[in-house]
């Protein structure tokens, strides 16, 4: 049972109600207190910090790889796939306006891609062309053979170089956005699981565990991966991101953030230490879960990965290992919508939260 004080306070009715303590649920409470400052806003995070995706990523202030974006043209066309750049673009740059580079530990130290066949080459240009108007500049994507070398890249036969991508600190960026929603009087109950939504004419009742009832006029599910549990009818396939941290390494010579094989790999170097992700799609059906493990045969894989393509044959012992939950689908639009009369949803972002956030939390508190 609770108390008065409790249900008149923590408990008490909210404007809004978010859902998820991770990026896209902080950004959308920070747009909508900026834009309806008199509106209650509570989220609601399962675990003492945000998991998911957002504290268990590899750090990228993505943008995206030249490979990534023919194969998206090539899916959904150019339209969608140019409105998604534009989406990302935007958000890195938003990040960057609300936070010194230095509290975040930002470094635009531009993004790669390795190649190793000459065949998405011949469409540069026309890319180029296509993200002209978003970007500004002629070239977003450039050959940069010269690298390859400064990087210790040996083996690899081609390096793509694009300005817009740097790479950050997932956990200062989290906590720099708590701040800033703590400023504006966002509230939150963390370690605190939804179990039970009813939606009527009037309002909506949160059930939470031990038959705790909050009510809310408006219901925001920013639960990414984990949103299926209450929208059944969307197509949200969850998609773990397995990663590996080395040891310190010695005069590295790598810097930046890098691509391979349309973005399913991707490794970067977090100080003198490299961070390596991905290779999901050697494995996809068992990556299809939401159990935050790895598996022996992934982790294998991306020391073989290591060896092989980024330290060619150096030994490097493993310092840390872990795993996240992204969410996809057929396509890489997020599913940012009204559900119901009360009920909204941006969730569905493609291991690419935290340049989409920023700007999708815009769109949700215009929809409101």
């Amino acid at each position: 049972m609770i108390s008065v004080w409790e249900l008149e306070t923590f408990y008490r009715k909210r404007d809004i109600i978010i859902i998820g303590a991770g990026f896209t649920g902080l950004w959308t409470a920070i747009s909508i207190k900026e834009k309806y400052p008199e509106k209650s806003v509570l989220i609601i995070e399962r675990n003492s910090v945000p998991l998911g995706a957002s504290t268990r990523n590899a750090g990228f202030a993505c943008f995206g790889s030249l490979t990534e974006i023919i194969a998206d043209s090539e899916k959904m066309g150019w339209d969608k796939t140019l409105d998604l750049v534009k989406i990302r673009f935007e958000g890195l740059q938003k990040i960057q306006n609300y936070f010194k580079n230095s509290a975040i530990d930002f470094e635009l130290n531009g993004g790669f891609e390795i190649l190793n066949h000459d065949e998405p080459l011949q469409s540069i240009d026309e890319v180029n062309e296509k993200l002209k108007s978003i970007i500004g500049t002629e070239k977003t994507y450039f050959l940069h053979q010269n690298k390859i070398k400064e990087f210790g890249l040996g083996r690899s036969e081609y390096l793509i170089e694009n300005p817009c991508e740097g790479s950050l600190h997932s956990g200062k960026l989290l906590q720099k956005l708590f701040e800033k929603c703590n400023e504006l009087k966002v509230e939150f109950l963390f370690g605190t699981e939804v179990e039970y939504i009813a939606e009527n004419r009037n309002e909506i009742e949160v059930q939470l565990c031990e038959d705790i009832l909050i009510k809310t006029n408006q219901l925001i599910h920013c639960t990414n991966a984990f949103a299926s549990t209450f929208l059944k009818e969307e197509e949200i396939i969850p998609a773990r991101g397995q990663i590996i941290l080395t040891e310190p390494i010695e005069n590295l010579k790598l810097k930046g953030t890098f691509h391979y094989d349309e973005g399913f790999y991707y490794f970067r170097n977090l100080g003198n230490r490299i961070l390596l992700g991905g290779g999901r799609n050697q494995d996809f059906k068992t990556e299809e879960t939401t159990a935050f493990e790895t598996t022996e045969f992934l982790q294998n894989h991306l020391e073989t990965f290591l060896k092989e393509v980024i330290l060619t044959d150096q030994h490097v012992g493993i310092s840390m290992r872990w795993s996240g939950i992204m969410a996809m689908g057929s396509e890489k639009t997020p599913i940012v919508k009204q559900i119901s009369e009360r009920q909204f949803c941006a969730v569905r972002l493609s291991g690419m939260g935290m340049a989409l956030a920023p700007k999708i939390g815009e769109i949700v508190a215009e929809m409101i």
